[in-house]
């Protein structure tokens, strides 16, 4: 998981947009686009990410991966992370390769969407990356998932058409 922002041109804001991303069909399994981003908007990304991958409280859990950012050192995130039984990973400061999945899509959505945009308001901002997460999710190929968009590998991989001992992941 983490944190980028943005600017809206229009009313002269700053964006957040929070992210989980899941390392193994790199699919955008949850986010936030907001004018701020809080622990609690992070603890609500983290906990429908689970649920969409249908993980509940007592299954074997996902390692989440965070750098030091104070809505992932927040004692609600800790406290959310104990209860649901995760273990929290936070990157020593100053190394971003090392959550290089969710760095790599955050250029990506840089590149591809935000730098493409000249936003005029929270409204557009919010409809402009819904839109692009359903495209990043359902059409845009990634050449370490065989060529395949991120939905479309996990679906293949559910209904055992891949073989491999790697297992689904969220950071």
């Amino acid at each position: 998981m983490d944190i980028k922002y943005g600017y809206i041109a229009g009313t002269g804001q700053f964006f957040f947009q929070l992210s989980a991303i899941d390392v193994f069909d790199r699919s955008i399994v949850g986010y936030h686009v907001g004018l701020s981003a809080t622990a609690k908007d992070a603890c609500r990304v983290l906990i429908n990410a689970l649920k969409k991958r249908n993980l509940t409280p007592g299954v074997k859990m996902p390692v989440i991966r965070t750098d030091n950012g104070p809505q992932f050192i927040a004692k609600l995130f800790k406290e959310t992370c104990d209860k649901w039984n995760i273990d929290h990973e936070r990157i020593p400061v100053k190394t971003p390769n090392m959550n290089a999945y969710i760095e790599s899509f955050h250029s990506i959505l840089e590149d591809e969407c935000y730098s493409r945009h000249e936003f005029d308001s929270f409204m557009e901002v919010y409809r402009t990356i819904s839109e692009y997460i359903d495209y990043y999710n359902n059409r845009r190929r990634h050449s370490g998932i065989k060529y395949m968009a991120p939905n479309e590998f996990y679906k293949a991989f559910t209904k055992g058409q891949f073989t491999g001992s790697v297992q689904p992941l969220i950071a």
